[in-house]
């Protein structure tokens, strides 16, 4: 007999996602807390007002070119799972299960945790609880968010909704009082702000090394789209929703970007934002005091409460793929018969996420694999090549969405995945290696699962 999938249960997931949810997962999949908290690091490598708002701008071409790529690799193949799919249908099963052994052991799990802990950390300040707090509170929030994308992807979609718009409101009250304020800089900054002389390149390779630096922090801000392909069989009319969605919320997000940066150094100078470690809270208590300060750990904690609600309800799909192709625990392939969830991985992955939060070890984790998730986007983006090359063969109607500019889209946006990476050895080999041997480890793994898959097909 043939080894292939196993069967499981007749119960499919519910279509229920449409235009606008699906771009709220777009956008809640990307912003977190990073815009608050990360322009000051881009300012300080780049030197300059200019050189800060082109980086960001280049991260935008490259956000919207995987934006473009992942879109049509939706339309081509709206199956759930997403990556995980498209690398076991072009590339075999083994990269698709280092794929999610990655996302389940580290990247999904360990940004649960990490994601949670700061929620956490922001929400006991805005209530006044004391910092011990911090850890219940963490997971609690995974445990209600687990509880709530158990009951069926609406719930989860709407909770993803609601908080999406209330971090565009927050980015967007932040927006409108740099616009509000004078032009002018304060002359002297209050503490933690201190007004700082920063070197601007001046040569044009000093001016691409600077931007290169920077551009590492502005990518892995962007990244986060390819996560709402993740739930493509739970959308309406997939081929049509998911590349509408994709690239509409990129769109928002380079626009909410580039209008945040634009604003911190109106509102900063670009030696304050440089100094500053949490630009949006400085930057509002010089508007509006305290009750400024406030009103943006208000967003943040809203923010990342999101965030945190988006991994928890697409990455499972990941592993209900992975049990279905007989390379993971086959209870986590059934969907439950009411919710039309897969009930089993959620619960798992709320587990070992919680684990990482109590023994702390979530940051070295991501430390060790935050590469590793580039690495399967550039070939993540390579499948479209595949997929192309093998419906003209086989005759397949090419009548839907196309990326743009293909193939010069892709090999731009694989280039600045092998930069990213490159760019993340070269700043910790020792983390690379970690992650590098976390992701070797999966590969007894595979061959276990391949050999119980193929007896049990015998």
């Amino acid at each position: 007999m043939s080894s292939g999938p196993l069967q499981t249960a007749s119960t499919s997931y519910a279509r229920t996602l449409g235009l606008f949810s699906g771009t709220m997962l777009v956008v809640g999949g990307i912003i977190g807390s990073g815009i608050f908290l990360n322009p000051s690091i881009v300012a300080r490598r780049t030197g300059s007002a200019g050189l800060t708002i082109a980086t960001w701008s280049l991260g935008a071409v490259i956000a919207l070119l995987g934006a473009f790529i992942f879109a049509e690799l939706g339309r081509r193949r709206p199956k759930v799972g997403g990556g995980y799919a498209y690398l076991r249908e072009a590339f075999g099963p083994l990269p698709a299960f280092l794929y999610g052994w990655a996302l389940l052991l580290a990247i999904a799990t360990g940004a649960i945790a990490a994601v949670a802990v700061t929620f956490a950390t922001y929400a006991v300040k805005i209530v006044g609880l004391s910092a011990g707090a911090v850890t219940p509170l963490a997971l609690g929030s995974v445990v209600l968010l687990s509880a709530v994308n158990i009951l069926g992807v609406k719930p989860g979609a709407a909770t993803q909704n609601i908080f999406t718009v209330l971090k565009l409101g927050a980015l967007g009250a932040l927006l409108l009082a740099a616009m509000l304020m004078p032009a002018a800089v304060m002359p002297s900054f209050p503490s933690p702000i201190a007004s700082v002389a920063l070197s601007a390149p001046s040569t044009f390779g000093a001016i691409l090394l600077a931007m290169s630096t920077a551009l590492v922090p502005v990518l892995f801000s962007y990244g986060g789209w390819q996560q709402t392909n993740f739930v493509a069989e739970e959308m309406r009319d997939p081929e049509r929703t998911l590349p509408r969605a994709l690239v509409l919320g990129v769109l928002i997000v380079v626009a909410v970007y580039l209008g945040a940066n634009i604003a911190y150094i109106r509102a900063l100078g670009i030696e304050g934002l440089a100094q500053s470690s949490a630009p949006a809270a400085d930057m509002m208590s010089r508007i509006a005091g305290e009750g400024g300060r406030r009103l943006i750990a208000a967003g943040i904690a809203a923010s990342t409460f999101g965030f945190l609600n988006l991994v928890i309800l697409v990455s499972p799909r990941v592993y209900q793929a992975m049990a279905r192709d007989g390379l993971f625990f086959s209870s986590f392939a059934t969907l439950h018969p009411r919710f039309r969830t897969p009930v089993t991985a959620i619960v798992f992955q709320a587990v070992v996420a919680g684990a990482l939060i109590l023994t702390g070890s979530y940051g070295q984790l991501l430390d060790w694999v935050v590469f590793a998730d580039w690495i399967f986007f550039g070939t993540t983006a390579l499948t479209l090549v595949v997929f192309r090359r093998r419906d003209a063969a086989t005759g397949v109607t090419d009548s839907g969405y196309r990326a743009p500019s293909y193939p010069l889209s892709v090999a731009l946006f694989v280039a600045a995945a092998v930069y990213v990476v490159f760019g993340s050895i070269a700043s910790n080999p020792g983390n690379a290696l970690r992650g590098v041997l976390l992701l070797l480890a999966g590969g007894p793994v595979f061959v276990y699962w391949q050999r119980r898959l193929k007896s049990r097909s015998a």
